[in-house]
């Protein structure tokens, strides 16, 4: 019986390297995909590349650069740049997942024979569905959410029950070639911002143009410095004349280029509304726990989908939920479906 073969999304990281030398360990016939994604002139990809390199060699397995710079540039990096300009807020890691990694990446890894695609993410599938991970600094079941059902029955996570820090040590005593990437500094989250993501939107548009800030009643109240510097909930950058406490951002507008600030319970959300929904369970109406950004504790909720649109009624109100993040719908660890946010109330 011929081993299976398994095609590893290989990003010259440390979680994609173990990853690769697991499954080779548990007999799979092993082999690599690096995604260009982008066309940074900084080194990224050589640098990325040469690591991908070392491990290849050590591992003696071939690796494939797969070259999705323009799929990447309008399922991501445009959608990313709009969202901003139409002030909302983008989620590029989870387009990225749908659209990208397990998108194209794994049509790819299909046509080459491959009978799994694995990754080092942090999260647990059964081919039915996404949990999240055992380490739960690190899950990414949040930013897995979107994937298309058909999917998951090619998925394998093999870092699924470690904790980080233990790949990196793991890692850093296997072998040189491994050791080198555990010494390198951690990738950032958002793989095509190198510094803030303002930097990335002044391509695209002057952002820098003063506009006024308003109350709730819409009286004027101080300055801001260009509506695509902020987001929902953020709370400097800004003046207010005479307040005495905190205010946050509540709203922007850019066709005037405002934004509306309040105290901290003008933030409080107790209904919310997603569109573009993915759903792993057939249910049109079920209770169960929402996380409404990626790093916030999951809330209880009821949840009615009608017109392929899922009416989210909070248990307890949220602060801060922006227009543009994702809604992620989870029975304890596992995730039931996700859909973007449209507007709250």
């Amino acid at each position: 019986m011929s081993k299976k073969k398994v095609m590893v999304g290989m990003s010259g990281g440390i979680d994609s390297s173990v990853t690769a030398y697991m499954l080779q360990k548990e007999g799979y016939e092993v082999e690599g995909i690096y995604l260009k994604l982008h066309n940074r002139t900084d080194g990224y990809h050589e640098k990325n590349l040469a690591y991908i390199e070392d491990v290849a060699k050590f591992l003696n397995i071939r690796y494939h650069i797969l070259d999705l710079t323009n799929e990447f540039s309008k399922e991501v990096y445009d959608y990313f740049v709009d969202s901003y300009l139409t002030g909302t807020t983008p989620n590029p890691c989870v387009k990225c997942n749908k659209q990208i990694k397990f998108g194209a990446m794994l049509d790819f890894a299909k046509e080459h024979g491959a009978d799994f695609l694995a990754t080092g993410h942090y999260a647990k599938t059964d081919g039915e569905f996404f949990y999240e991970a055992d380490d739960k600094t690190k899950d990414q079941s949040y930013f897995l959410s979107q994937v298309d059902k058909e999917a998951l029955k090619y998925m394998m996570f093999p870092l699924s029950t470690y904790k980080k820090e233990d790949i990196v040590k793991f890692g850093a005593d296997l072998d040189v070639a491994y050791k080198k990437i555990t010494e390198k500094n951690e990738s950032q989250e958002i793989c095509f911002v190198e510094t803030v993501y303002t930097d990335v939107v002044k391509r695209h548009a002057n952002i820098d143009q003063e506009g006024d800030v308003l109350d709730e009643n819409g009286k004027v109240v101080g300055k801001h410095k260009g509506f695509a510097h902020y987001t929902i909930g953020k709370r400097r950058g800004f003046t207010v004349h005479g307040a005495h406490e905190p205010h946050f951002v509540t709203k922007l507008n850019p066709k005037d280029n405002t934004i509306v600030v309040g105290k901290k319970e003008s933030l409080e959300v107790n209904e919310v509304v997603g569109n573009n929904l993915n759903m792993f369970i057939d249910d049109t109406k079920f209770s169960c726990s929402v996380k409404l950004r990626y790093r916030s504790t999951s809330t209880p909720c009821e949840v009615e989908i009608k017109d392929d649109k899922a009416y989210i009624t909070l248990k307890e109100p949220v602060y801060g939920v922006a227009a543009g993040q994702l809604a992620v719908f989870y029975d304890g660890q596992k995730v039931i479906g996700s859909a973007w946010i449209e507007s709250t109330k």
